[in-house]
C-alpha cells in the first residue's frame, strides 16, 4: 500500500475521532489565555524566600503556594475549617480573589483525553494521537509528490477548491499538527503508565532536627534554600504542618523535588527531575500552551483547523470515489489483440482510454484495459497502448509507482507498444513519466506504431488528431471523438460585447458575462461556478456537441463578471455559437483553474507578452491590479484599428498606473513593428534590466507565437547568462498556448 493510500484510510478511518480531539483541544488550549488573564505574573527574579515572607503576613492560614503555568501565584489554605484557594499580588502579598479551576466543563476535559471512556478511552486517545502523527508523515510524502518536490513545495496548488483548501492549509499548519500528536503520545505514555516520571520515593534523609525551635512564621532570610531560589523554578511549594514536628516544607522546581529542614532551613534532601519528566513538562507546554498563551491561541487554531482537513479530505475521497475507471466491454487478456494500459493520478486518462477502448473494439478488435502496474503481453496481443498521465516533477502517478521496475523485468516483445502522455505545460515536468515510459521502451527494444504524443490539458482535439494519425498508421477507419467526464454547468447570460472585424478577417468579439455567486459548499463539492482568477479557464459547451472548449479569462470573480475574447474559426462550432449571441442569451459553462498561469502574489516586475485574442488573460491581470505593480505589456497584432483587443481599456489603465509601458507590434501595417517578437529585441536593454528586478513573465498566444517569444527572449538574455528554461524551472515564466 502506497503512502496516498496509507493518508487517505487513516483520514477516513480514524478521521472522526480527530475532529473531536481536535474541536475539543482548540476549546481546551484556550484555558491558558483566560488564566493569563485573570492576575498578574510573578517576576521571575523574586526569591521565593520573599514571597514566602509577603504571602504568610496576609494569609496567616497559608499552607501551600502554587506558580501557574500563567505566571500567577495562588495560595492554598484554611480559614477555620474553611479551605480556601486565592488569587495573591507578589509585589505585596495582597490577597486579589478567589481562584477557582478552569471554568471550562469538565467533560470538554475528559472528552479530549479519554474520549469520555475512562481507561479504555486514554488509549483510544493515545491511538488516535499515534494514526495522527502517521497520517502527517503520510501526508508531508503526498504534498512534497504533487508539488513536485521540496523545490516547489510553496508552489501554488491546481485542483479543486477541496484540493487547494486541504493542501494549503496543511502546508501551513502540517507540522504543527504532527508536533501536537507526538507530544500528545508522550503525555499518554505517562498517563498509562508506560513511562514513569517520578525518580522514586521520598527520600530517607528528610528527618528533621528535633529538640530545637522552628523558624518563625515570617521566615525569610533563615530559610536559605528557599532564599535562593527564584519564583521563574517554582512550580509548587508545600508548608510543613504545624501539628507535626517531624513535617518538612517541600518544593517542587523544574529541577526537581526538595526538602527543607523547618528548624534550620537547611535543605536536608533533592531528587532531580528525572529526564521522562523534563521531556513530560516540555510535551505539556507544547501542547496545550501553558506558560505561553500567544502559543495557546495558535494552538487553538491548529486544533480547529482538523475539521477543515477532515471534511476537505472526505470531499475529496467522494470526488475521487466517483471518477473511479469503470472499462466497460474489457475483453479477457488472453483473447485480447489490443492491450491498453493505463496510469492516472486524478482518473481522467480512463476516460481517455475507455474512448479507445471502444473505438478500437468497433474496428473489430478484442481489446483488454488494465492498469500501467500490470503491464505484460500475450501470445495474441497485435498492439499495445500505454496512456500514462505525468505526476509532481517527473513520477508515476502513484497506483504505477512500481511499473516501470516491472516494464525492465519483463523479455522484449516484437509487439508494438505506443505512448501516449497526459499533462499540463504549466509544470515544467510537462509529461517527464511518458517520456520516461517511452525512452525506456525504446531502449528495451520495443517497436513503437506511433511516436510519442503529449496532450495538453486533457484536451480532446489534440487525442482526436493522434486518433487520426492512429487511423492512419493501423489502416482503419478508427475515430477517438472523446466525451469528457463534464463538471456541473452553470449557466451564463450575456450582457455586453464589442465587436472588433479582426486582423486576418476572422470576426472577433470580446463577451461578458454575469456571475452569479454560488455557496461555498456547492463550491467545496466542484458544484456551480467556482471562484475563478484572471488566467484561468471557463469551458463552454456549445449545443449539439458534449465537448467543451475553453477560453482564458479577462477578469476574476471580484470584477463580478466574466469576460472572454473569442475569434471566429473556420468551422468552429463553439465560436460560431458565441459569436452568434445576442444580450439576454445564456450558455453553459464552469470553470476549470489554472494557478500555474495566475498572476503572483509577489511584489516583482511583470512582463505581460500576448499577441492577438492572447492578451485576454493579461488584460485580467492589468484589471486586477489595484496594488499598481510594475506591469509591463508587449502585444502583438496585424492592424491596431482592426485587433487592438481591449485597446480604450489598456489606454485607460495606463493613465492609472495598472500598467506601467505598453509595448505594441503590429504586423499587416507600414512601420508597425513587426511581430511582438521584435518588440522585445528592440526593447532588449530594458527587457535585461527587468529581468535582473526579478521580473516574472507571462506569455499567451499561439503556439508559433510562444516559439518565437521563446526564441527572442533567450537571444535577449544571453548577456545575462539566462534563458527562457531556466525561467521556467524558477517558476518564473509561464505560457498560455493554443
Amino acid at each position: 500500500m502506497g503512502w496516498k493510500e496509507i493518508h487517505r484510510w487513516l483520514g477516513l478511518t480514524i478521521g472522526t475521532l480527530a475532529v473531536v480531539l481536535g474541536l475539543s483541544g482548540a476549546l481546551l488550549a484556550f484555558d491558558p489565555v483566560q488564566e493569563a488573564w485573570q492576575a498578574p505574573a510573578a517576576p521571575g527574579s523574586l526569591p521565593v524566600a520573599t514571597l514566602v515572607e509577603r504571602v504568610t503576613r496576609t494569609m496567616p492560614g497559608a499552607e501551600e503556594i502554587r506558580h501557574l503555568p500563567s505566571g500567577a501565584i495562588v495560595v492554598f489554605g484554611f480559614v477555620g475549617d474553611q479551605a480556601q484557594a486565592h488569587y495573591v499580588d507578589p509585589a505585596d502579598g495582597r490577597v486579589l480573589g478567589a481562584w477557582q479551576p478552569s471554568a471550562l466543563p469538565r467533560w470538554v476535559k475528559n472528552l479530549h483525553r479519554s474520549l469520555l471512556l475512562g481507561d479504555a478511552g486514554r488509549w483510544g486517545a493515545a491511538a488516535t494521537a499515534l494514526a495522527m502523527a502517521v497520517l502527517c508523515g503520510s501526508a508531508l510524502v503526498v504534498v512534497l509528490r504533487r508539488m513536485g518536490g521540496w523545490g516547489r513545495l510553496a508552489a501554488q496548488v491546481r485542483g479543486s477548491l477541496a484540493q487547494r483548501i486541504h493542501v494549503v492549509t496543511g502546508r501551513v499548519v502540517l507540522a504543527l499538527l504532527c508536533l501536537t500528536s507526538l507530544t500528545a503520545l508522550t503525555m499518554s505514555a505517562s498517563t498509562l503508565g508506560l513511562v514513569a516520571l517520578d525518580a522514586g520515593v521520598e527520600p530517607d534523609a528528610v528527618s528533621v532536627t528535633t529538640g530545637q525551635t522552628a523558624l518563625p512564621s515570617l521566615p525569610g532570610a533563615p530559610l536559605s534554600a528557599l532564599q535562593s531560589l527564584t519564583v521563574q523554578d517554582l512550580k509548587k511549594l508545600n508548608f510543613p504542618d504545624a501539628a507535626d514536628p517531624e513535617d518538612t516544607w517541600k518544593v517542587a522546581t523544574a529541577q526537581g523535588e526538595g526538602w527543607i529542614d523547618r528548624y534550620s532551613g537547611q535543605m536536608l534532601a533533592w531528587q532531580d527531575a528525572t529526564v521522562a519528566q523534563r521531556i513530560y513538562d516540555w510535551a505539556v507546554v507544547l501542547h496545550t500552551g501553558e506558560s505561553a498563551w500567544p502559543w495557546a491561541v495558535v494552538l487553538g487554531l491548529v486544533g480547529a483547523s482538523v475539521l477543515l482537513f477532515w471534511l476537505s479530505g472526505v470531499i475529496i475521497w467522494w470526488q475521487a470515489r466517483c471518477q473511479a475507471p469503470q472499462i466497460t466491454g474489457n475483453s479477457p487478456l488472453a483473447q485480447a489483440d489490443v492491450l491498453i494500459f493505463v496510469a492516472s493520478e486524478g482518473g481522467s486518462t480512463w476516460g481517455f482510454a475507455q474512448t479507445l477502448h471502444d473505438a478500437l473494439s468497433q474496428s473489430g478488435h478484442r481489446v483488454h484495459t488494465s492498469a500501467l502496474e500490470n503491464f505484460q503481453t500475450t501470445v495474441a496481443t497485435k498492439q499495445v497502448f500505454v496512456l500514462a498521465a505525468t505526476y509532481g516533477d517527473g513520477q508515476a502517478p502513484a497506483h504505477a509507482s512500481h511499473a516501470l521496475e516491472r516494464i525492465t523485468k519483463l523479455n522484449t516483445g516484437a509487439v508494438p507498444v505506443t505512448v501516449l502522455g497526459f499533462g499540463d505545460r504549466q509544470y515544467p515536468a510537462f509529461c517527464a513519466y511518458a517520456e520516461v515510459l517511452e525512452n525506456t521502451l525504446r531502449a528495451q527494444g520495443w517497436p513503437a506504431l506511433l511516436p510519442l504524443e503529449s496532450i495538453h490539458q486533457q484536451s480532446s482535439q489534440q487525442f482526436a488528431r493522434w486518433g487520426r494519425d492512429l487511423a492512419q498508421a493501423l489502416g482503419e477507419p478508427v475515430v477517438l471523438d472523446h466525451v469528457p467526464r463534464l463538471p456541473p454547468t452553470t449557466a451564463l447570460t450575456l450582457v455586453a460585447r464589442q465587436d472588433y472585424p479582426g486582423g486576418s478577417g476572422e470576426p472577433t468579439a470580446i463577451l461578458r458575462f454575469s456571475w452569479p455567486e454560488q455557496g461555498a459548499m456547492a463550491r467545496l463539492r466542484g458544484q456551480g461556478l467556482a471562484h475563478f482568477s484572471a488566467g484561468d479557464l471557463v469551458g463552454i459547451v456549445p449545443p449539439g456537441s458534449a465537448v467543451p472548449r475553453f477560453y482564458s479569462l479577462a477578469s476574476s470573480s471580484d470584477d463580478g463578471f466574466l469576460d472572454i475574447c473569442v475569434r471566429q474559426l473556420p468551422g468552429g462550432l463553439c465560436s460560431t455559437h458565441l459569436l452568434g449571441l445576442q444580450p439576454g442569451e445564456p450558455i453553459a459553462a464552469f470553470i476549470r483553474s489554472n494557478p500555474g498561469f495566475a498572476q503572483p502574489h509577489k511584489r516583482r516586475p511583470l512582463l505581460l507578452i500576448g499577441a492577438g485574442v492572447g492578451v485576454a488573460p493579461l488584460v485580467g491581470f492589468i484589471r486586477g491590479n489595484q496594488g499598481k505593480t510594475p506591469v509591463h505589456l508587449y502585444f502583438g497584432g496585424r492592424d491596431p484599428t482592426q485587433d487592438f483587443y481591449f485597446g480604450p481599456d489598456i489606454e485607460r489603465w495606463l493613465g492609472e498606473g495598472r500598467v506601467a509601458r505598453v509595448q505594441t507590434a503590429f504586423s499587416r501595417v507600414p512601420d508597425g513593428g513587426g511581430y511582438v517578437q521584435d518588440a522585445l529585441r528592440r526593447d532588449a536593454e530594458r527587457v535585461r534590466e527587468l529581468m535582473m528586478q526579478g521580473a516574472i513573465v507571462r506569455v499567451c498566444g499561439s503556439r508559433a507565437m510562444a516559439q518565437g517569444v521563446t526564441d527572442a527572449l533567450d537571444e535577449v538574455l544571453a548577456p545575462l547568462n539566462l534563458n527562457v528554461a531556466q525561467l521556467k524551472t524558477k517558476e518564473r515564466y509561464a505560457e498560455d498556448i493554443f
